[in-house]
């Protein structure tokens, strides 16, 4: 167990300066100027930015008016059977909930379990391991595909949410297994 622990360590480590050296060295041997492209596509980002702002109002919104009306407490309420179930604590449903909608929402729910449960916890950990490893997909969805006019996400949606449902039962599980 502790060598597994040694090695993931060690991959989280080594992953993102990995993944900038293989773009730097594919962009060189395709013999792109890459920090060229880098700013254009950092200018076309503000560009962006700019454009979305409308949407990520909207959404910010309503994802406080829900929060605001109890309805996260009532899903929480309902779904705490089934999260007995899978050994996670009804306490991060909250969190789960929340992420797919909200980075900032669930920033606040997580900085609140950590605040309650404290940092070291098992609410803790796997509050902060399934903000790392889900997505904000309802904000995305509305806000970046908004502020590009695609009006038909098709599969994108579904596909994003099995990929939050994949990293939250996967985050329940390691944190089980390594708390």
């Amino acid at each position: 167990m502790e060598t597994i622990k040694l090695i993931i360590d060690w991959l989280s480590l080594l992953a993102i300066p990995f993944i900038i050296f293989a773009f730097l060295a594919y962009g060189g041997f395709k013999k792109v100027r890459v920090y060229e492209k880098f700013v254009e596509g950092a200018k076309e980002g503000f560009e962006v930015g700019v454009r979305i702002i409308p949407y990520l109002v909207a959404m910010l919104v309503a994802i406080a008016m829900f929060r605001a009306s109890g309805g996260i407490a009532l899903i929480s309420k309902l779904f705490a059977p089934l999260t007995n179930l899978i050994n996670m604590p009804a306490e991060v449903l909250p969190m789960a909930i929340m992420r797919p909608l909200s980075g900032s929402g669930s920033i606040g729910i997580m900085t609140e379990l950590m605040k309650t449960h404290g940092v070291d916890s098992l609410i803790g950990f796997m509050s902060s391991t399934m903000f790392g490893s889900t997505e904000t997909t309802f904000y995305v969805v509305a806000v970046y595909f908004g502020a590009v006019n695609i009006r038909n996400s098709r599969y994108a949606l579904p596909v994003g949410l099995l990929a939050d449902a994949a990293g939250l039962t996967t985050a329940v599980f390691i944190c089980n297994l390594f708390y």
